[in-house]
């Protein structure tokens, strides 16, 4: 589609205008958004850290992860708590997904072992996505994982939200630049 000479002419000292508010609210939309979801890790880093911490110094499981009410992670945000052994195999958890243990891909128990830990976006099953920290553990008594997760549904609420409040500043902004410019020409035309 070919756009006409005349709206073109009217059109392009706006550019530059529509340019600079589209970077800045790109900018703070992936600057927010980026904040949002690292910060969701925060509970489970320290679950999983303090928890491996505990069974490499010799802390029984049980002690370290005492039963509990199990999470259903597809309808809680609560954060649970999985430890596997070396053979990735569960040995205690708080958590389940629908009705069982979740068990993420080989690949995230490569990563921490090889890293020491691994933070994850995880979706185990449509509508489930879980901020997930992996944890590598080693004692004498043994090896293993240590899995601390937990539903992002909160956090991608609010970064929707996040998202239409961008867009709306943006909105407001190349409008309301649209015509204090409009004001500009036409003051300096008079």
């Amino acid at each position: 589609m070919k756009i006409p000479p005349a709206l073109a002419r009217r059109a392009l000292p706006f550019a530059p205008l529509f340019a600079v508010v589209t970077v800045l609210a790109l900018t703070t939309y992936v600057a927010l958004q980026q904040s949002l979801r690292i910060s969701a890790n925060d509970p489970q880093i320290a679950v999983a850290e303090d928890a491996a911490a505990a069974l490499a110094a010799g802390q029984p499981l049980s002690q370290v992860v005492p039963p509990a009410r199990a999470v259903r992670a597809e309808a809680s945000v609560a954060p649970f708590v999985v430890v596997y052994g070396e053979d990735r195999q569960p040995r205690t958890t708080t958590g389940t997904l629908a009705g069982a243990t979740p068990v993420p891909p080989k690949g995230v128990f490569d990563y921490a072992k090889e890293h020491g830990e691994d933070r994850v976006t995880w979706a185990p099953r449509d509508g489930v996505r879980l901020a997930a920290v992996v944890v590598h553990y080693g004692a004498e008594s043994g090896s293993g994982y240590v899995l601390a997760a937990r539903s992002l549904r909160e956090v991608e609420d609010r970064i929707e939200n996040l998202g239409r409040l961008v867009a709306l500043g943006w909105l407001a902004a190349v409008v309301c630049g649209a015509v204090a410019s409009l004001a500009v020409r036409r003051f300096a035309a008079a």
